[in-house]
């Protein structure tokens, strides 16, 4: 069951470093802005696009199995339908502790995959305004 409680909301929220999936190097999308608004509060994002060498000004990853280091949070800005494979390559990854489906991004089946997997997911809620209503 995805994550809706405050107190956990919370608690995934003080984790730091973000992969985040679909990040768009295009001012005014949400897949841009989004992040951008999360790297001015202190995460560390790392930008996964295999169309951009660069996102906000930080190195882009073809994938998450090429990102170094590990990975806190995975933020799916990709369509659904592409999130069993998301769900897949982060399962693959023994770092990841929370993968965070933004607004109007569902899969059950998916999600029921990561939880099995150890994962805790949040699904269709959007990490910005998540983190304005509980941490700032």
């Amino acid at each position: 069951m995805p994550v809706t409680d405050d107190d956990e909301l919370r608690s995934i929220l003080d984790y730091k470093r973000v992969a985040v999936v679909g990040c768009s190097s295009t001012p005014g999308k949400d897949a841009h802005d989004i992040p951008s608004y999360l790297d001015s509060q202190g995460y560390d994002i790392v930008p996964v696009n295999p169309y951009a060498d660069e996102v906000l000004g930080k190195q882009a990853y073809d994938s998450l199995e090429a990102v170094p280091g590990e990975i806190d949070i995975v933020e799916v800005f990709r369509p659904s339908e592409e999130v069993s494979g998301i769900v897949d390559s982060a399962l693959t990854r023994e770092d990841v502790e929370v993968i965070w489906l933004q607004l109007g991004i569902h899969d059950d089946e998916a999600v029921e995959r990561a939880e099995a997997g150890g994962k805790r997911v949040v699904q269709d809620r959007c990490m910005k305004p998540e983190h304005q209503r509980l941490v700032s």
